[in-house]
């Protein structure tokens, strides 16, 4: 059926504009335009910057598995632009609340159908509604983004797990690799890219994403034109599944059905979203993915506790000078959990190893781990035990584990490779997020895709991987650049939502000294980068990912770590541009904090703290030492007045970073 919505963006090729209806909405600053076209045979789009044009006139259709095509032969019914002005309300989040400021243009088709454009001062997003009774089966949708130059873009591609096949043979991933930078023209039409994915236009940058993502498979993207358009590539629906994979805790597609969805008659569809920035920066603080989620869907969030937690797997439960044999037995994690009582942090996490392997069961626990005493010894030192869980494991009896684990004072669940988007995997997290808060659970989705805005619609889900994070160092090459990755999601991947990225490492290794060592690992880049970035990266649920030891081991540098939120009440983009550097500022209550990063050019940063006001400040300062281009563990930390002019200038070594920590005298 696919072959169909291909069929119709060739044949309305010049065809559809002809006689078209044509509306338009602006944003607010009345800087964007989006230009609609119901033309004769098909309906277009396209998005211009003060009168530039962006996106070239752009198709789009739903097609039905009935033979219907939503957004062909359109018959516009009724056309209605209105303006919307509110506040939204944004726990758990980088700002307590958002602007939620446009201009919508709605038009209704014949056929029970309406297309919702929305125009914001800083993007513009479409969706299909629906009106229609009983079920509803999508074979296809046509996303198609045609650009009018050959622009740079930073390209995901997704990581193949299957060796041979088509483009079916993507959907199985993880959704984590590093970014390729190349030429519209030259995005392949053989490999899907997941989003969010960034395209540079000269005069702004344009992230391409998506919201909403409730009974609907997620988006790829690649280039079957070899021109400068994106077309949308989209997982069918399961027909079979068995259970394999990693440690057997996956089901495994080995039938797909003709179309890419089943769902009701009556819904919104998912949020394409394209966020525009003049500034890169301002790509690094951007609300867009978050404002189009749907409202929260649970009533009472004050058992809700977002903090940062004492990890294992990462350090390979490594830890030394104890006398007791360290791995996954109580003694372990007795000792993590008074580290964690010792410097306030709120939970200790039991990665993979505690349940019996491969039965995809948590209620078989390996004889070494006693939950319950745990639990209670955690709780007697004010520390919360969070689990690690398989997909699998979770899937085949979601509310008998959420409710023994409840009842026994876990808090929350760390649940693993779903590593697909299907509309399947889309079902389960939702059904698994209203099921979870039910018995005041929280969630970090790991070996799952981007954000969508479900941890607004729930809450209690508070971080999500889809991201090439830090525990890649215990095995990636020489040949993975981790450093200029760090100063390119925020522009890119953390638009979308938080990232379990999984910061922390206390060895860390400059350009030419980093190797992969899996039982002690070590990141690439400075030691303040790593503090730095429990500045820049959002995380509501943030990990510590080295040893106790270790950090005992740096009493500085831990208790700076310790003290840093991981929600926030405001947060300024400062300065930065995409795969270069980045600095961000974020405050809680009375303090601010502020974090920068460099790629492996050593640079010198000056950054405006104007957003102070009046008043004398004072500074705790974390700078890379005058030798941290040689180890990269040298660091320097003093305490100083902020300038009257509010103007503070650090010096980064290669693959560097600052972290600062201000208050009020």
């Amino acid at each position: 059926m696919k072959k169909l919505i291909l069929t119709l963006c060739l044949c309305c090729a010049g065809a559809g504009i002809a006689a078209a209806k044509s509306y338009e909405v602006k944003s607010p600053d009345g800087k964007i335009a989006v230009q609609v076209d119901a033309g004769k045979e098909a309906v277009s789009y396209s998005v211009l910057l003060d009168g530039k044009q962006l996106i070239a006139p752009s198709y789009l259709a739903l097609e039905l598995a009935d033979g219907r095509t939503l957004g062909t032969k359109p018959v516009v019914r009724k056309a209605a632009v209105k303006s919307h002005d509110e506040t939204i309300d944004a726990p758990f989040y980088k700002r307590t609340t958002i602007e939620d400021r446009y201009n919508e243009l709605t038009l209704s088709f014949k056929g029970d159908y309406q297309l919702r454009f929305r125009a914001y001062d800083d993007g513009v997003a479409y969706r299909f509604v629906t009106d229609m009774d009983g079920e509803l089966v999508v074979a296809d949708e046509l996303v198609d983004i045609r650009f009018p130059e050959d622009f740079k873009a930073w390209v995901p591609y997704v990581k193949a797990r299957i060796k041979e096949g088509g483009l079916e043979r993507y959907y199985f991933n993880s959704f984590e690799n590093t970014y390729t930078v190349q030429p519209l023209s030259e995005v392949a039409d053989n490999h899907l890219a997941f989003v969010p994915l960034l395209v540079d236009a000269g005069c702004a940058k344009i992230a391409i994403t998506e919201a909403d993502l409730e009974q609907y498979p997620g988006m790829y993207l690649y280039n079957p034109t070899h021109g400068t358009a994106l077309r949308g590539n989209f997982a069918p629906y399961p027909s079979k599944e068995v259970q394999g994979g990693h440690n057997e805790l996956q089901l495994m597609v080995t039938e797909r059905e003709d179309f890419i969805a089943r769902t009701q008659g009556t819904r919104a569809f998912p949020w394409r979203i394209f966020v525009i920035a003049g500034n890169d920066i301002e790509l690094a603080d951007n609300d867009m993915v978050y404002r189009l989620a749907s409202p929260s869907r649970v009533e009472d969030t004050s058992w809700i506790r977002p903090g940062k937690v004492a990890w294992d797997w990462w350090n390979d439960w490594n830890i030394y000078g104890v006398d007791f044999r360290a791995g996954i037995n109580n003694d372990t994690y007795k000792y993590y959990i008074d580290f964690a009582s010792k410097n306030g942090i709120e939970y200790v996490i039991l990665d993979e190893g505690w349940a019996v392997n491969k039965k995809a069961d948590l209620f078989q626990v390996i004889p070494e781990i006693d939950l319950q005493e745990l639990v209670d010894y955690g709780r007697e030192r004010n520390v919360g035990i969070v689990l690690w869980a398989g997909y699998y494991a979770v899937e085949r009896d979601m509310e008998r584990v959420c409710k023994h684990f409840s009842e026994m004072g876990v808090k929350g669940f760390k649940v693993d490779f779903m590593d697909r988007d299907d509309q399947k995997i889309s079902d389960f997290v939702y059904r698994l997020a209203e099921t979870a808060a039910r018995y005041h659970l929280f969630l970090d989705l790991h070996g799952f895709h981007k954000p969508t805005g479900l941890q607004r619609t729930y809450p209690n889900v508070l971080n999500f991987e889809g991201v090439f994070g830090l525990e890649q160092m215990k095995w990636s090459g020489t040949d993975i650049d981790q450093v200029t990755y760090d100063v390119t999601i925020p522009y890119i991947r953390m638009l979308a939502g938080p990232m379990d990225y999984t910061q922390g490492a206390m060895r860390n290794a400059t350009r030419g000294n980093y190797r992969p060592v899996n039982s002690e690992a070590m990141s690439q880049g400075t030691r303040c980068r790593q503090l730095a970035e429990y500045v820049i990266f959002e995380s509501p649920f943030n990990m510590l990912c080295d040893a106790p030891t270790n950090y005992l081991r740096e009493e500085e540098c831990t208790r700076f770590i310790a003290a840093v939120p991981t929600t926030w009440d405001e947060t300024r983009g400062l300065d930065g541009r995409v795969g270069e550097y980045v600095s961000i500022a974020r405050r809680k209550g009375d303090v601010w904090y502020v974090g920068g990063m460099t790629d492996w050019s050593a640079r010198e940063l000056t950054i405006d703290l104007g957003f102070l006001g009046e008043g004398a400040f004072t500074a705790e300062v974390f700078r890379d030492g005058i030798n941290a281009d040689r180890a990269a563990c040298d660091y320097k930390r003093e305490v100083v007045e902020v300038p009257a002019d509010r103007r503070m200038t650090l010096k980064m070594a290669s693959g560097g970073g600052f972290a600062i920590r201000i208050v009020r005298k």
